[in-house]
């Protein structure tokens, strides 16, 4: 394994981290309602379950799903259900005021868990990344390389982001447009979840 493996590795990293899905729209909406201190602990979340689906992909989850498809549908109908319930949930209170109180940091980062647990899907995105990138024969240590540049990589691209989305001019223009944002963010939700609930 080379650098220029890691360079197109890091490069489809920031496609995918910066493509419109339930892991941005959830840091997104936590930053601007809620703050920078929850907007990172939520990008935390999110990049650790993300490496944790290139560790799955690396031991060969994806390959216990091609042959147990009913643990793969199981699976996606869970996570699938779990993301319409998020959009519902954001529906509902899209015309309500944000709450004065904060959310618990541990919250943000178990909410960061499992918006990324809810898309078994990743787990085939990784695996399909890792061979069409990497050499085989992979040693440990360039397995546990990957996921370390991952996780690096998932932190330090979304924290900037929330750096970016946490000043008072974006949290006062999402305060302004708060039911219209939320009822698109719900919206964007759900339809991912009918999408992965209805894909084979």
């Amino acid at each position: 394994m080379g650098w220029e493996h890691l360079a197109a590795f890091n490069l489809a990293l920031l496609a995918a981290i910066l493509s419109p899905g339930p892991a941005m729209l959830y840091f997104v909406r936590q930053t601007l309602s809620q703050g920078r201190r929850t907007g990172v602990y939520s990008v935390l979340g999110l990049g650790l379950m993300a490496s944790c689906w290139t560790v799955t992909a690396l031991l060969g989850l994806d390959a216990v799903f091609r042959l147990f498809p009913w643990a793969y549908l199981l699976f996606k109908t869970a996570g699938a259900l779990y993301l319409v319930h998020l959009a519902w949930k954001t529906w509902r209170s899209a015309r309500a005021p944000l709450s004065d109180a904060p959310i618990a940091p541990g919250r943000a980062f178990a909410g960061g868990i499992l918006v990324n647990l809810a898309n078994p899907k990743s787990a085939l995105f990784a695996a399909a990344l890792l061979v069409v990138i990497f050499p085989q024969g992979l040693s440990l240590i360039d397995k546990a390389v990957i996921v370390g540049n991952q996780l690096l990589v998932e932190w330090l691209v979304g924290t900037i982001l929330v750096l970016l989305l946490s000043t008072e001019r974006a949290r006062q223009g999402y305060l302004r447009a708060k039911p219209l944002l939320d009822r698109i963010a719900a919206g964007v939700m759900g339809c991912l979840g009918l999408r992965l609930l209805l894909s084979r």
